[in-house]
């Protein structure tokens, strides 16, 4: 009986050791482009999609912008899903590819993941915030939502539920 039991146990053992040698581990940080020197990094959640894997993976950087998370397979993105604050970001720097660190078990993202905490440039005349041309040409907006103020008789939700719903009638 004794025997059985201590086959049971190196067999659980195994197999633990084996289901951790699995994982890989992401290293990354993501970068502030217009904090200063010293800021406080920490909050900023990193979401992971490895494909052919439905749960995701979440990281939170530390102070100075790091993270760190266990990934089930090596062909990921990491993406910033957002802060403790608003945070302006590029579509191109929204999201980057994971690639093998040389010579080391860990993974670490193929380009920077950077953001900005305000305006990345003046006000357009529209008054909305925005750059008109970042690296590749593309626009960054405001994540901020349309918020028109309705009688709370009506008893409504808030409209930035269902102001940008617009109703396509009539096209069959």
């Amino acid at each position: 009986m004794m025997i059985i039991c201590r086959l049971t146990l190196l067999t659980l053992a195994l197999s633990m050791m084996v289901e951790l040698s699995m994982c890989h581990l992401l290293k990354g940080s993501v970068t502030c482009l217009d904090c200063p020197i010293g800021s406080n990094l920490s909050g900023i959640k990193i979401l992971v999609k490895c494909k052919q894997v439905k749960n995701l993976a979440m990281a939170t950087t530390n102070d100075h912008g790091a993270f760190e998370t266990q990934l089930t397979s090596p062909n990921c993105q990491a993406k910033i899903l957002g802060g403790p604050k608003q945070l302006y970001v590029s579509t191109k720097t929204m999201a980057t590819n994971i690639m093998k660190v040389h010579e080391t078990d860990s993974y670490t993202t193929s380009q920077p993941l950077t953001f900005y905490i305000s305006c990345p440039s003046i006000e357009n005349p529209d008054g909305k915030c925005g750059v008109r041309n970042d690296a590749i040409g593309r626009t960054i907006w405001s994540s901020k939502t349309l918020d028109l103020p309705l009688p709370k008789e009506w008893g409504l939700a808030p409209s930035s539920y269902y102001v940008p719903f617009i109703p396509i009638i009539g096209i069959p």
